[in-house]
């Protein structure tokens, strides 16, 4: 039998499913629940859209209103009065978001080192004990930078302090978890190499972990470097300091013509940070790495 089997040919099943479609095709029962999820899926996605009032009436007018995108779009592109753009004030306030992502970043950086050391496992054997950590950087990270700048604009008041610590909480969480994935590929033979001299557990860290984790460290420090630059121009807008709070303040008063400028200076941070912190991790971690 596995003779006939093997004497048959690609075109031969061609033929036999076009011969006889119904064998081929998908049980009656798979067909009917398949119909049915589908039918569901687009019933509810419907009422979505009729509950959010999502319809082609509504994003029409949102286009071509007085203030429509279109209108919008046409002031960003013309601008008048630049001698009165209080130029002073938005590079002030631009040099502000990127001390504050700096300051966030460096902070959440110094302090997730030993939190990483803590929720490793090659580090930490007690389970329970990692799993705590664990949890604890999940917890920080999960909750969106905005909501712990409402949260320490609240605490602190306004200004770019509550948004430096907005940066600190969020970025503790998301580096420690970065950070004990990065000591635990540390490679094990040059652990054991120092811990057979008879170093001590804190030589071992010192000696045989941080000199592997340190290029990793340094590279996911200056990707969150550059992430932040562009996540405190929103921190701005909710009080906590930075160029988003002159953002806000055109757009309250219709000034598109000088949001689109401090847009592109910030487009031009960005891109120039962007490309620093590529070049640095090339140089930290290689290549192939950086490009991941």
């Amino acid at each position: 039998m596995g003779a006939r089997f093997a004497r048959i040919r690609p075109i031969d099943v061609d033929h036999a499913r076009a011969a006889l479609p119904r064998a081929f095709g998908r049980p009656l029962g798979e067909r009917l629940v398949r119909a049915a999820l589908l039918l569901l899926a687009a019933a509810y996605l419907g009422y979505l859209l009729w509950t959010f009032d999502f319809s082609p009436a509504r994003l029409y007018e949102g286009l071509v209103s007085p203030n429509g995108l279109f209108v919008i779009a046409a002031q960003m592109v013309s601008w008048h009065g630049m001698a009165d753009w209080q130029y002073g004030e938005i590079f002030t306030a631009l040099g502000q978001t990127v001390a504050m992502a700096f300051i966030g970043t460096l902070i959440a950086s110094l302090v997730a080192i030993p939190l990483g050391f803590l929720g490793a496992r090659n580090i930490v054997p007690i389970g329970v004990l990692r799993f705590g950590f664990r949890r604890l950087f999940d917890g920080l990270r999960g909750v969106d930078q905005l909501i712990w700048a409402l949260v320490f604009v609240r605490a602190v008041g306004l200004g770019p302090l509550a948004g430096i610590l907005a940066i600190c909480v969020s970025d503790i969480g998301s580096l420690s978890k970065l950070y004990a994935e990065a000591i635990e590929t540390a490679e094990k033979r040059q652990i054991e190499g120092v811990r057979s001299t008879g170093a001590s557990t804190l030589a071992v860290l010192r000696f045989g972990v941080l000199p592997q984790a340190i290029p990793l460290f340094l590279s996911q420090a200056l990707y969150f470097f550059e992430s932040n630059t562009r996540s405190a121009t929103i921190l701005g807008i909710v009080g906590a300091g930075g160029i988003g709070l002159q953002i806000s303040e055109r757009i309250k008063i219709l000034a598109w013509d000088q949001v689109a400028f401090i847009l592109i200076l910030v487009l031009a941070v960005v891109a120039l940070i962007d490309t620093l912190s590529k070049w640095l991790r090339l140089k930290l971690i290689g290549r192939e790495a950086a490009r991941g």
